[in-house]
């Protein structure tokens, strides 16, 4: 219900807007850079297939890298399903018929989200000056980088050193998906912003991304993540600017996910051991 009435809510604020959102200010260079943006979060899957596959050595199950993009790959397209959890389901399964151990399997799924979810908080300190203007960006910048790699390091020393590879890897992702969305929002209304305005853009939409991996039932945070970036971004950019960045960010992202599908699609079929 959460995800249907974020849904709801980007599509009347849509009719609301819509005399005043032009397609037609896209150009054959606007739409050969939406088309890259979406090659590089597609490419940037590769980061979430690699801290999985570290997480799945850390659990005891040895597997060749491209068993685990071929399966991760196969399995991602179902987080748009309603649910949100088909895509995890999905590894499952072909995982188990693969022969593998369904509770290691489960094990590392758990981690990975525990893990994304803390990555995801840290960003959240960055976004501190959406509420308190008058903190420093440079301060809680340092800060994000020196917890995130003070974090890193202490689990590769204390826990594992596949845990704390796996966790480089999803905070590696999460700013190349935030940057992907600036991208976006600086094609759809070009702003004359500065470079803290953009740092705080990028936290934003990486709460807004949080918000959308634990609302249960949300198919990959449609509806849920462009009700929190409307709201957190609101004033910082025209409202009808803003709401074309984020429907045109979500084509990027679904798109970026299906090149990746495609491309785990025709990659040939892979033995699991390594």
């Amino acid at each position: 219900m959460l995800g249907l009435s974020g849904v709801v809510f980007v599509v009347v604020q849509l009719n609301t807007y819509s005399d005043q959102i032009d397609l037609d200010r896209f150009n054959a260079t606007s739409w050969f850079f939406i088309t890259m943006l979406a090659i590089l979060y597609g490419t940037a899957n590769a980061l979430l297939v690699r801290a999985w596959w570290h997480l799945l050595d850390h659990f005891g199950i040895k597997v060749k890298s491209r068993w685990a993009t071929k399966t991760f790959g196969m399995a991602q397209l179902a987080k748009y399903v309603p649910g949100n959890i088909f895509h995890l389901a999905g590894r499952q399964a072909l995982g188990m018929a693969d022969g593998l151990p369904g509770l290691a399997l489960a094990k590392s799924v758990m981690w990975e989200l525990g893990l994304f979810a803390c990555a995801g908080a840290f960003f959240g300190g960055v976004a501190a000056t959406l509420i308190w203007a008058e903190l420093s960006w440079p301060i809680l910048l340092s800060a994000f980088l020196a917890i995130s790699l003070g974090s890193i390091a202490a689990l590769r020393r204390f826990w594992s050193p596949a845990i704390g590879t796996a966790f480089a890897c999803q905070i590696f992702f999460l700013t190349i998906s935030s940057a992907v969305f600036v991208g976006t929002l600086a094609i759809s209304a070009p702003l004359s912003v500065t470079f803290s305005a953009y740092v705080t853009i990028c936290a934003a939409y990486i709460i807004a991304w949080l918000a959308g991996l634990v609302t249960p039932g949300a198919p990959a945070g449609v509806g849920v993540r462009e009700l929190i970036l409307l709201f957190l971004l609101k004033g910082m950019v025209n409202e009808s600017d803003l709401l074309l960045a984020v429907v045109l960010g979500r084509f990027v992202t679904v798109l970026g996910d299906f090149l990746f599908f495609v491309y785990a699609y025709f990659s040939p079929k892979a033995s699991v051991s390594a």
